[in-house]
């Protein structure tokens, strides 16, 4: 029966300095990643699936795969929001986990839309992050129904005004927010278009890395000419 100790040492002999050194452009604290593929992350991931107590040991470890482990095996519904705050702040060094971990847990839980909003004024940089991020994955998982149109709308106006001024990485969510506005919630499309005209070109570090920053006017053009818009998540896991 695997345990959080014969999982680490599993990662750590797994781990590849190339992809330590790649995982370290995007974001990552070097001294918190052993450089494991996400295929065998997933891979561990399937092994332990269902094992919430071993998923949030795992997260607690800090080692950035086992992280990563914990965000596709833990029930967001099932933990509280004590829990979540402490994921929020256990990966301010660590981008892909704050940006994509943090928030596939949270939206599951009932409490996602009030951490969301709480997040998004963290002085923290990768907890503001995390906070745009969740509330991008309410946008793509819940019914439009189930959303408040005019808080979004109120969070699209803060982005126009704030989103050039903001720290590195809460740029790139807001952007995404927009983007997920756009994508996601269709009574706000024409909202949506209007902020991303107005954002245009969005600056933002990517480090030593090729990725490149949507814009967000074109990439909404993109899902509306696909016929996807309004198109809902089952998850965000990916």
């Amino acid at each position: 029966m695997p345990n959080a100790k014969t999982i680490l040492a599993d990662l750590k002999k797994k781990g590849k300095e190339k992809t330590r050194e790649i995982y370290s452009r995007h974001g990552m604290n070097p001294d918190r990643v052993y450089g494991v593929s996400t295929a065998d992350m997933k891979s561990v991931a399937k092994s332990i699936r269902g094992n919430q107590a071993l998923a949030c040991e795992l997260y607690e470890t800090g080692v950035m795969e086992a992280m990563y482990i914990a965000g596709m095996v833990a029930d967001g519904a099932k933990m509280s929001a004590k829990e979540l705050q402490a994921w929020a702040e256990g990966a301010v060094d660590l981008q892909m986990i704050a940006e994509y971990t943090v928030p596939w847990v949270t939206v599951e839980n009932q409490a996602a839309r009030e951490l969301a909003l709480k997040w998004m004024d963290s002085k923290k940089e990768l907890v503001a992050a995390a906070g745009w991020c969740t509330y991008s994955g309410l946008l793509a998982t819940r019914n439009d129904a189930d959303l408040d149109l005019a808080e979004i709308e109120r969070l699209l106006d803060r982005v126009a005004k704030e989103i050039h001024s903001a720290k590195n990485r809460v740029r790139y969510t807001m952007n995404g927010f927009v983007i997920s506005v756009g994508s996601y919630v269709k009574p706000l499309l024409k909202k949506a278009k209007a902020v991303a005209a107005q954002i245009g070109d969005v600056s933002v570090d990517m480090g030593e890395t090729a990725c490149q920053v949507p814009i967000a006017s074109a990439y909404i053009a993109k899902i509306e000419k696909a016929g996807r818009l309004g198109k809902k998540r089952k998850t965000l896991r990916c």
